[in-house]
């Protein structure tokens, strides 16, 4: 049982994202999954839904799958056709106002890293599992010592990018039970269910956003002094016009 994390409003000077069903609608290991999809995506849910631990259905899955190197490059370009509306955008407006971004994902590095390099991420920000392949790229398994490939493994991370911002304040926006365990270390968690709503999740959070736009986190994210700032600068006036579209 999780209990509600404190909430503190912005401004924040660094903010984390899970991605999948956050930054992209997708959920990179059942893209990977082919035939056997419906097996894997239950899989999947029940580990995001806090039902199994994650450590009981990541490794069992890569080797149910035997993902070659080409298959995961192909998740890559999937993630960043599949981004969810507005979020190169918000990234755009924090890193503008000098905020710390950061990617903290159970995810494949050889994903996930290119695709946070598409959203203007730096490389150095994105935290996930590594994969290895041989010589053929055929799959060789993965980073068994990864923290976030159990369950319990976020909170350290997300600990440890907040903690040189302090005392500014942090906010994790993401979509699993992994997320909500890191939220005891952050200023503000943000559920994300405009892709995956994952009551195990949402109940147990102050702020929840439903809308598949990364628009509808802009007042989450940003004081209204800063939105009025954003509002003024020709690059940025299309997000918060966005985001007062959808209040």
């Amino acid at each position: 049982m999780h209990d509600t994390p404190t909430d503190s409003p912005p401004p924040y000077a660094c903010v984390v994202f899970d991605c999948d069903s956050t930054l992209s609608e997708i959920e990179g290991i059942d893209e990977l999954a082919g035939s056997r999809a419906d097996e894997i995506a239950a899989l999947t849910n029940r580990a995001m839904s806090g039902e199994l631990p994650l450590e009981a259905v990541y490794g069992a899955r890569l080797e149910l799958l035997q993902p070659t190197r080409e298959a995961v490059d192909r998740v890559a370009d999937i993630y960043v056709q599949r981004a969810l509306p507005n979020a190169a955008q918000l990234v755009a407006a924090l890193h503008s106002l000098g905020k710390r971004v950061a990617v903290v994902s159970g995810g494949l590095r050889e994903a996930v890293e290119p695709f946070a390099r598409s959203l203007g991420i730096d490389t150095d920000e994105v935290h996930a599992v590594s994969a290895r392949f041989n010589d053929d790229g055929s799959y060789a398994g993965f980073d068994e010592s990864s923290p976030l490939a159990r369950s319990g493994g976020k909170p350290p991370i997300v600990n440890r990018i907040a903690a040189p911002s302090r005392p500014g304040r942090t906010a994790l926006i993401g979509d699993g039970v992994t997320d909500l365990e890191a939220a005891v270390f952050v200023d503000r968690f943000i559920a994300f269910a405009g892709v995956a709503d994952r009551p195990a999740v949402t109940n147990h959070a102050s702020c929840v956003v439903k809308v598949a736009d990364f628009a509808a986190l802009v007042p989450h994210l940003f004081t209204p002094d800063e939105c009025d700032r954003l509002a003024q600068d020709p690059s940025h006036a299309p997000l918060i016009a966005a985001a007062r579209r959808l209040l």
